[in-house]
């Protein structure tokens, strides 16, 4: 029998979704500051981006192997990776820092970011069964929203101080974990593991159907990173100078929350694989498509062209991530949710470096796509489940 969840709590899992996952962005809305204040090389602003993104591969490594989301009340792991990871984005306005005190810091919290995310999906996943992907996409929306947030931030970057936006995403980071803690107990459909299982994280993989989803959600985020990265590149690249790169950048990402969200409500009515399939499809064909599109387009139909690839791009995102949690035994979902972001996230620094290292080997136009790789070998398996 479905059981219905209090009113509270999608919004609250939600909202402090948002919160927490602010402290991943954080540096980059600041990072031209930081490379001013602490005197950094040019090549800080690489590796401080990347960093990051390794703290939380490794930091889900870890819980997945030591299967922590499952064994320990998840809101509490929640709340404690929250407070750990603002204290470590914190650390970013000591005034005695160096570039290697820096990169520590940035690999703190996204190591604790991987008790935030993947978590927060857990949580959704203990509360909500049949309407995971609609619940997953307003969560996923809410990251995505995230990761737009510092682009927006830049529109006003001559009036804000760069601390202070440290210092509010920390505030805000802790808000979250608190809201988690005191307003989101354990869910109904929440098993809990009983001991280590240091072979959890590898077993899930034996489940074809689990496998299919897993490598979709690996050929989405091939792409996804990658073409969030360079957005500004190609506005600026091929914009004609006419458009402001901040702002168009923030809509661009921006849209892919909202795309979430819809994505989550259509899989209700189509099933959660056919929209998954639909809009990996369509983000590859956008791949495809965008030498021709950045040779011949003017600049609004250049933004019209990306505004749809960036919803297209991520919409798939949580509903990858419900057919990974639906596929998963239960008493390990935490577990399997997490190694797949681990793996997840590999990709995205490896796909990263491949385009940035080609830039000077290639054209421009080429660039993103050399991103239909993720999709085009993604979408056969995809497809023949559809059968």
């Amino acid at each position: 029998m479905e059981v219905k969840p209090p009113k509270h709590i999608l919004p609250t899992i939600v909202l402090a979704q948002f919160c927490c996952t602010s402290l991943w962005f954080a540096g980059n809305a600041v990072m031209n500051d930081l490379v001013q204040a602490f005197t950094l090389p040019n090549s800080a602003l690489g590796h401080l981006t990347s960093v990051i993104q390794l703290g939380f591969i490794t930091g889900t490594l870890v819980f997945a192997l030591l299967t922590i989301a499952d064994r320990f009340p998840p809101s509490k792991i929640f709340f404690t990776c929250a407070v750990l990871g603002s204290i470590a984005n914190m650390g970013i306005s000591w005034e005695q820092n160096s570039f290697g005190t820096l990169l520590a810091l940035r690999f703190v919290t996204g190591f604790f970011l991987a008790g935030i995310y993947p978590v927060g999906m857990k949580i959704a996943a203990d509360y909500y069964k049949t309407g995971l992907g609609k619940s997953l996409g307003w969560l996923v929306g809410a990251l995505v929203f995230g990761t737009a947030f510092p682009h927006l931030l830049q529109v006003f970057a001559e009036t804000l101080e760069w601390k202070i936006v440290i210092y509010i995403t920390a505030a805000l980071a802790f808000l979250g974990g608190l809201m988690m803690l005191l307003l989101v107990p354990a869910g109904p459909y929440r098993k809990a593991g009983t001991k280590t299982d240091l072979t959890a994280c590898f077993k899930v993989f034996q489940d074809k159907k689990f496998r299919t989803a897993a490598f979709g959600y690996f050929g989405h985020m091939w792409e996804l990173y990658a073409f969030w990265t360079f957005v500004p590149f190609i506005l600026t690249t091929f914009g004609e100078g006419s458009l402001h790169i901040p702002f168009c950048s923030f809509l661009i990402i921006a849209i892919g929350g909202v795309a979430c969200v819809i994505g989550g409500h259509l899989s209700a009515s189509y099933g959660t694989l056919k929209i998954a399939t639909l809009a990996l499809t369509l983000s590859g064909s956008c791949c495809l498509l965008s030498p021709l599109i950045f040779f011949f387009a003017s600049p609004i139909v250049l933004v019209s062209f990306l505004l749809f690839w960036g919803a297209m791009v991520v919409m798939d995102s949580p509903l990858f991530s419900t057919l990974v949690a639906q596929n998963a035994p239960p008493k390990i979902k935490g577990t399997a949710l997490t190694i797949v972001n681990c793996l997840g996230f590999a990709i995205t620094v490896f796909s990263i470096q491949f385009l940035t290292n080609l830039m000077d080997a290639i054209a421009p136009i080429w660039l993103l796509g050399i991103l239909a790789i993720g999709p085009l070998l993604s979408l056969p398996g995809l497809v023949r489940s559809l059968k």
